[in-house]
């Protein structure tokens, strides 16, 4: 369910959600709101101001133009303090920090394709899927034989099924929008859906590939949550999923850096396809049951059951 659209038009986004989220404009700036509250005389419960508009930057009633505080000579021809040193460095070591983390060398060759902000969290909503021994096994067979193809493939360390693209939250729209999920999804029935069918897919920028294994069945009830979780979206003016006719719901298993999708599509696909059918009981294992939705949201969790 990533992002861009690779051949048969099929795409992946499930193991990008910390490193690719969306640019779309986010919800209407929270100082508007102070600002906008105030005007109108609104009381404002749970927050306090740490200080003063004029605080530094009083205007002197007898110079001239502005609005603010009237000071007095002496306070007006104070000396400014300067920033300790110690500040200064706590604020470079934060940007080399950052610059670390944005080190692709750290995460496997991954790239991010939006610079690093504070109070921009990386937000997903998805389906998990907790793997067994069986389905490990499964795996491992696959991931030998498709790097005959490509030698760079990894295994998917979790498993899920994606409900959402990425997209970016500010700090204090997290507790808001978890709970507007939560109303959404209260009454949404459990459900069990059937993944299958191996395909590959490539993210929306066409750097990243994965092999994944599509949904057959419980299609419809996977367009019911992702139009559940959508007007969510909408109501924080996020990004909606991916508006093609016929999405690909897909459990990912494994992804490499670049654009393999070619190499690894026509008769690599149907062996790994043979390998999934011929498989002792695959039937049974690839039985997934939806029991929960969850949202990650930077390094937050949470859970909500399905009724």
């Amino acid at each position: 369910m990533g992002g861009g659209l690779p051949s048969q038009g099929r795409f992946c986004a499930c193991a990008d959600r910390d490193l690719r989220p969306s640019r779309h404009p986010g919800p209407r700036c929270f100082l508007n709101d102070l600002a906008g509250q105030a005007m109108s005389g609104a009381a404002l419960v749970g927050y306090s101001s740490s200080g003063s508009e004029d605080e530094g930057g009083s205007s002197s009633s007898g110079g001239g133009g502005g609005a603010g505080t009237t000071s007095s000579p002496s306070s007006a021809s104070a000396p400014r303090l300067h920033v300790p040193e110690s500040v200064l460095k706590m604020f470079r070591d934060q940007e080399e920090r950052e610059a670390v983390e944005d080190d692709s060398s750290k995460h496997g060759g991954r790239l991010r394709t939006f610079p690093h902000e504070p109070g921009n969290w990386a937000t997903h909503v998805y389906v998990p899927y907790e793997a067994e021994e069986d389905f490990l096994d499964l795996l491992q067979l696959l991931l030998s034989h498709a790097r005959t193809c490509v030698a760079s493939l990894t295994a998917m360390t979790e498993f899920h099924i994606s409900l959402s693209q990425v997209v970016v939250l500010r700090y204090h729209w997290i507790n808001p929008f978890v709970q507007s999920l939560k109303e959404r999804l209260v009454s949404f029935p459990k459900f069990i859906c059937r993944a299958d069918q191996v395909k590959v897919y490539t993210n929306q920028t066409k750097t990243r590939t994965f092999i994944g294994l599509e949904v057959s069945s419980g299609h419809p009830e996977f367009l019911e949550l992702v139009s559940e979780v959508d007007r969510v979206m909408e109501e924080f003016s996020l990004t909606t999923f991916y508006k093609v006719k016929n999405p690909s719901f897909h459990l990912s298993l494994a992804w490499c850096v670049g654009n393999h999708s070619e190499a690894l599509e026509g008769r690599y696909l149907r062996e790994l396809q043979e390998i999934v059918d011929g498989f002792e009981d695959s039937s049974s294992i690839l039985r997934i049951p939806a029991t929960e939705v969850r949202c990650k949201s930077g390094n937050k969790f949470f859970s909500f059951p399905l009724r």
